[in-house]
Order: C-alpha cells, then structure tokens, then sequence
C-alpha cells in the first residue's frame, strides 16, 4: 500500500482542542444535576461520544434520571463557549497540509458546529465539502458505529482498507476499526491524560503520535507495511 486511498481526520480534540472545553460545560451540568464526575475521568470514559449517548451512558451506571433538558442546555452553551474559546489543536494546520492524498473529516459533532469549529480555526478551506458529520447520515449512528467511516469512503471513492483514520478517543478508533481502516491515535490535544497513548493502543490504534508533524513520516511507513504481512 504505497500510497492510502484516503485520510480520515476526526475532529474534536484532534483538529480543534475542544474537548476540554465540552468536559467542562457538561461535568459541571451533571454536577447541578447530583453527579459529580472530575473532568479528567468524564474525558477518559466518554470521550468522542455525543453528549445524548453520554446521558444516556450516566443514567445507566449512576442509577439517576436525567431531564432531557440537560442536553438542550449543554449544545447552548457549548455552542458560545466554542465560538469564543475554541482553537486549533497545535500544529494541525501543517499537518494536514503535509498530507498530500484524499483527506476529510468525520465527526460525531454536528454540521453547524464543525463549520463554526473550523472555520473559526482556518481549518476548514484544507477539507472542503468533505466534512462529514454523523448526525447528517440517512442512519444518524455516531462513533463508535463504522457508518460515518463507510459513507466518507463511498462518497470519496476510496477503499476503507486503502484508508487510515487519526482518532484521539477509544470511541472513534473502534468505528475506524469496524469500518475495516487502519487507525492511527493522536495524544496531542489540551485533554491528553495518562494512560491515553495506552488506550488507544488497546482499542486498536497501530501506532500513536502525540505531535502533528510525525504524522507524514508515520503515514508513509505504515502505508508500506499491510496489517496481512
């Protein structure tokens, strides 16, 4: 494999360092609501999922009912802080510049945020329309479902084992896997925690890069070892 098909960028916390920014906005929600988690834990266990999929996840293992509100009040308020606070995670935009085949993003985060969230970065023109969110496909299943992996590569023209995905949360990685593309984790976000690089790792990642400018070299030479040799 000389030369991947295609390049899946993800786009929270690997592009743009917001997810810090959204662990805080939503522990502190759940914290009005009784249930108290440290930012640092809330990244470690729900990091890449929608914040509905991380309701419905606490509900489950801390026995309280949630109001169906809190999601409402987490996108509004997310939705400001972003569009103040949001930023390039450092050295993306070389990164993806140094990547020279078929490249996009696939997100579990909406349309409009990843329009806001990169264009306010300057990210935004390198992709394109090939800016693909989970919440817009006909199936609406986030990570860690394969589908907005499997609708990428069939509207890019590219083979998902021809492809490789940059994820820097177990969830992601697990869709990339499920997709039948190769994965390679990222560590170099604000919300980068010990043990990170490990889970990663473990969920399936073939390697990990903590800086954006390994990425070219790291591509290269695993696009010349196949995971079947």
């Amino acid at each position: 494999m000389p030369q991947p098909d295609l390049v899946v960028f993800d786009c929270d916390g690997t592009l743009v360092d917001s997810e810090l920014i959204a662990a805080r906005v939503d522990t502190e929600l759940l914290a009005e609501a009784g249930i108290h988690i440290e930012v640092e834990e809330f990244i470690a266990r729900y990091a890449g999922l929608t914040f509905t999929e991380t309701v419905l996840l606490v509900e489950q293992e801390y026995k309280v009912p949630l109001q169906a509100s809190i999601i409402d009040r987490s996108k509004t308020i997310l939705d400001q802080r972003l569009a103040n606070e949001v930023r390039e995670v450092e050295g993306a935009r070389a990164g993806v510049l140094g990547v020279k085949v078929a490249k996009c993003v696939c997100s579990n985060s909406t349309p409009e945020r990843l329009q806001a969230m990169l264009g306010r970065t300057g990210l935004l023109p390198f992709f394109g329309e090939n800016v693909f969110s989970a919440r817009d496909l006909p199936t609406h299943k986030p990570k860690p479902a394969p589908d907005v992996f499997l609708y990428a590569a069939e509207k890019m023209g590219a083979d998902p084992a021809r492809s490789f995905a940059l994820e820097d949360s177990v969830h992601g990685i697990t869709g990339a896997r499920r997709a039948g593309m190769r994965v390679i984790g990222f560590t170099g976000g604000a919300h980068s925690w010990p043990g990170h690089a490990d889970a990663l790792t473990e969920a399936g990642a073939e390697t990990v890069i903590r800086r954006w400018a390994d990425l070219p070299a790291v591509l290269a030479a695993l696009s010349e070892w196949s995971e079947a040799d």
